[in-house]
């Protein structure tokens, strides 16, 4: 009898114990993961955390900046809606790596796997150009013009975006009629190559925008409005593709009238420190439109009396 109770006593000793040294390994191993997980600062909005990312690239080591997190963005915008312009006030910020049209080679948007793996290079800090700022950038990101794939794949881009904490910025352009006109000049550039194919809103002297701004183009009645129609549903469209993502909206027109303001809002959008953007480009069709259009007498009596009146005396 006595050794029986013996027996069971061991048996209890001995299962305290072994629960005891599970507790204590697996203790071990929660400190473990701790110190692998990234130390979030104590002042950071739990929120932000999804956004906040710790890339591991392939072909360079972020060494000391490792530890810093960086924020994802792209800038989703259309040709003629001042991206390159916007773009180089963003690139001015020291923590900013904007990286341009990335998606303008077909060949990276042939099907969603290309596009997924193009956009893991650009986020993942393997994406190389004048504008990187590789080891310690704290924002990361190009542009997407909507006819470059991204409004073929809503879906898939959609959840990639929200799945990786990616920061949508659209550029978009209110006036779609001075878009038409520099959409019209820049194919004109492209042909003549007055500045070997510039293809910017926006250039780096005013001798060269006075260059540009000579041509004028003649607008098609017949479609004019169609096209303008064309242009403001893409734009809509767009924002409704894409509504689910953590965005902002900036138009051009409001960046080009108060260009501090608009950018201290993305700047805080990022979460980056307010710092003075500048840009050396200098815009190319500025004042009225009638001295850009060929035919302006027939787009005026066109357009006179429709929705689209309000764009043929709005500057910029």
């Amino acid at each position: 009898m006595l050794s029986a109770i013996a027996m069971v006593c061991g048996i209890y000793i001995c299962s305290i114990c072994l629960k005891q040294m599970n507790l204590q390994n697996k203790s071990k191993f929660l400190l473990f993961e701790d110190f692998k997980r990234p130390c979030y600062d104590t002042v950071i909005d739990r929120s932000q955390i999804p956004y906040l990312h710790y890339p591991k690239p392939k072909t360079f080591n972020r060494s000391e900046c490792a530890g810093n997190p960086v924020r994802l963005f792209a800038i989703v915008s259309m040709q003629r809606s001042g991206s390159g312009w916007f773009e180089t006030l963003l690139n001015s910020h020291v923590n900013v790596s904007s990286n341009g049209e990335i998606f303008g080679p077909k060949f990276r948007r042939n099907n969603v796997s290309a596009v997924i793996q193009t956009l893991d290079r650009v986020y993942n800090l393997d994406w190389f150009t004048s504008s990187s700022k590789n080891e310690c950038s704290a924002a990361i990101g190009f542009k997407w013009m909507l006819n470059q794939g991204l409004m073929q794949y809503p879906e898939e881009i959609t959840q990639y975006f929200n799945d990786r904490g990616v920061n949508v910025i659209f550029l978009l352009r209110r006036n779609v009629l001075r878009r038409l006109v520099s959409m019209l000049a820049n194919a004109f550039d492209k042909d003549a190559k007055l500045l070997n194919g510039v293809h910017v809103s926006h250039v780096h002297s005013h001798e060269e925008a006075n260059l540009l701004s000579k041509y004028k183009p003649v607008l098609n009645i017949t479609s004019l409005k169609s096209d303008l129609r064309g242009m403001e549903s893409t734009a809509v469209k767009a924002l409704e593709y894409f509504n689910s993502t953590r965005h902002i909206v900036i138009y051009y027109e409001d960046l080009m009238k108060n260009p501090s303001l608009n950018l201290i809002e993305v700047e805080d959008f990022l979460k980056l420190p307010r710092l003075n953007l500048t840009s050396q480009q200098v815009k190319i069709h500025k004042g009225p439109l009638s001295e850009h259009i060929k035919n302006w007498e027939e787009v005026n009596k066109t357009l006179t009396g429709t929705t689209y009146e309000k764009f043929l005396q709005a500057d910029y």
